[in-house]
Formats: C-alpha cells, structure tokens, sequence
C-alpha cells in the first residue's frame, strides 16, 4: 500500500491557506500521494447542457476553499490526496467531437435516424473507446503501485476505462450510484458510450456482480423493463419511493441500512452530482428536481465505511461550472472532498 511521506505530513499547517494550485491546498503530488484523482474532461455525447468538460478544472480551483478538518475524521487530510494534472489534449479532442456529436443529435431530434455506418458516428465512437483505453490505462498505473484511485468527469461516461481496470483486478464488485437517472440505455442516440449508457456497459462487466442505484428520478420505459429483468443483479431505490417513507416516519438511517445491506463486500462509488437536489448542482447538464441532500448523500457514504465495506474507487462526474459564480465547482469540491476522505478511511480499516 502505497503511504504519504511523514516529512511533508510534518511540515504542513492544516490551518493555514494551503498550496496554491494542489487539490484542498495540501502538500502532496502525484508522485508521493496515496490517492490520486485522474481528472477526465469530456463530454462529447451530453444530450443537453454542456460544460462538465469544464468541471475538473473548476472542482481543483474551488478546492482550496475546503476546509481539512473532518470531525470524525480529523487526520484525514493526512492520508495523502493529490490530482494528476488536467490533459489538455483531451480538452481539445472533446471540442472538436461536441461539434461533430452535436450534428447527430440534432438529427436524432428531428426524428432523423442515424445511419450506423455513418462516418460522424463511427468517428466519435471509436474516440469514446480511446478515451476508455487512456482511462483503463492510467488507472491501471496507478492501482499497480498500490494507490487508491478516484476519477473526476466530464461527463458519466468517463470511468468506463477505470471500471475495466477494476474488473481485471476484483473478481467481483459492487457498484453504488447515486444518480437522477438509470443510465441504462443502450447506445443512446447511436453513442456507443453516452453518458447515459454509463451503467449498461459497466454491466457488461462479469466482475460487477451488483448495481444499486439510488436517487433515481428519470428513466425511460425501456430501462425501467432491464431493471426488472435484472432485479436479482440491480436494486434500484428511486427517489419518490424514499421520499414517500420518509414522509411515512422511515429514518435516513434505516432507509441507508437497507441501501448497504444490499452492496457486497467491495463497493465502487459512481456519484453523478444530478443525485443531488437541483439547487445544489443547478448547472449540471441535466437537473431534475427532486434528488438527495448533500448531507444524506455523505450520511449514506459513511454508512457504507461503518458497515466494514471496502471502497476500491470511485468517481464524481457531471459537474457543470457556472461562469458567474462557483457554487457548482464549489459543492463538487466538497463531494469529492467527502468521497476521498471517506474512500481512505475505509482502505484504512477506520471505522468511526
């Protein structure tokens, strides 16, 4: 298990302002970290808004206004978090494809059905799947050298690759997302990877023995149908059901215990931030009202670390920075912050 150099533990003021330009200000880089964030900006298939290319960036900016101390956790900060830098070539290659996806779905709108041999399509295909290559492959490294790894989109169908290098490394795994919609759609609008195929695909996955989904508030018919053709593989608790047992008298806490009581010993964390009410991540590419609290979505994640779970990654995708303010950037700043901080403790055996 790859650990943070004492030194550098020592010689940093945790109430001080921090490092300009390191993610939450800390002292460590990607060569001595414990846990390493691979930021991922990509959005080419959104079906609506866009600017999550734009969200590890901003996250990363917002970042150094996090405060460290974590009250159950109050070395957290010590585990030894760092982010691989932005790569701007992938900023690049993803505006040059949104165009070029953008055509196509505009077609698809206007009730156009895209041919799929049609060259744009094939085109931006075959990038998603280099893009899940790069992604497996510095993943990959990084595991191999005993980190811990999370990853930080773009949109949702960025951690395709790092599913991959999990699948190769855990006979079998959980996957927990927290997410508005099920993301089960097969090639959605012609798009082998879209975002909104995220899950489908990770289930192609023979190691992802387990999907439960949570927030869920958006599905078409046809996902609904691969829900419960899978019930035994895929436990959806949709969003206007935990309400409904909430307003009857359910705790949070209860309802987390039947949530984790479903997941298997390894859980992988997919936190799409649409999981979270609309008002919290109001310029994510596609909000829905309704959604998770950021204190439930934290509550539930701890739930998981108490209950003996092991977290072996995560990822939080879909956060859309605003250009007049930083609220967005700002609570995906403090998701992450949780995820890491929660995702160490449990790598660590802590159990507070």
């Amino acid at each position: 298990m790859h650990s943070a150099p004492h030194d550098l533990i020592d010689q940093f003021d945790p109430n001080g302002p921090g490092i300009h330009g390191n993610l939450f200000g800390l002292p460590f880089t990607p060569a001595n970290a414990s846990l390493i964030i691979v930021p991922v900006p990509w959005e080419v298939t959104v079906s609506y808004k866009a600017g999550t290319a734009n969200g590890p960036d901003a996250v990363r900016t917002a970042s150094s206004q996090v405060d460290l101390f974590v009250r159950e956790l109050p070395d957290a900060w010590k585990s030894g978090v760092a982010m691989l830098p932005v790569p701007r070539f992938f900023l690049e290659e993803n505006r040059k494809l949104r165009e070029m996806a953008t055509q196509l779905i505009e077609r698809a709108e206007r009730g156009q059905r895209t041919d799929p041999q049609d060259p744009l399509l094939l085109k931006i295909n075959e990038a998603c799947e280099s893009l899940n290559i790069y992604v497996k492959s510095i993943t990959q490294k990084q595991l191999a050298e005993g980190r811990l790894v999370g990853l930080l989109g773009g949109d949702h169908s960025t951690p395709l690759g790092f599913l991959r290098a999990l699948a190769e490394q855990y006979k079998h795994f959980g996957i927990l997302q927290l997410d508005a919609h099920a993301d089960l759609r097969k090639a959605y609008e012609g798009f082998t990877y879209s975002h909104a195929s995220i899950m489908y695909n990770a289930l192609r996955l023979p190691a992802v023995n387990k999907l439960v989904q949570v927030g869920i508030r958006d599905l078409c018919a046809e996902e609904m149908e691969y829900i419960r053709s899978n019930s035994g593989r895929i436990t959806t608790f949709f969003d206007d059901d935990l309400k409904a047992q909430r307003y009857q008298g359910t705790t949070w806490d209860t309802l987390c215990n039947h949530i984790v009581r479903e997941l298997p010993h390894h859980v992988y964390i997919s936190f799409d931030i649409d999981a979270l009410d609309p008002k919290l991540c109001p310029n994510t590419g596609t909000p829905v009202p309704g959604g998770l609290q950021f204190e439930e979505a934290t509550y539930l994640i701890r739930k998981i670390v108490r209950a003996g779970k092991k977290i072996i990654g995560f990822d939080l995708s879909e956060v859309a920075p605003s250009p007049h303010n930083d609220w967005d950037a700002n609570v995906g700043a403090r998701v992450l912050h949780a995820l890491c901080n929660w995702a160490a403790a449990s790598r660590n055996g802590v159990t507070p």
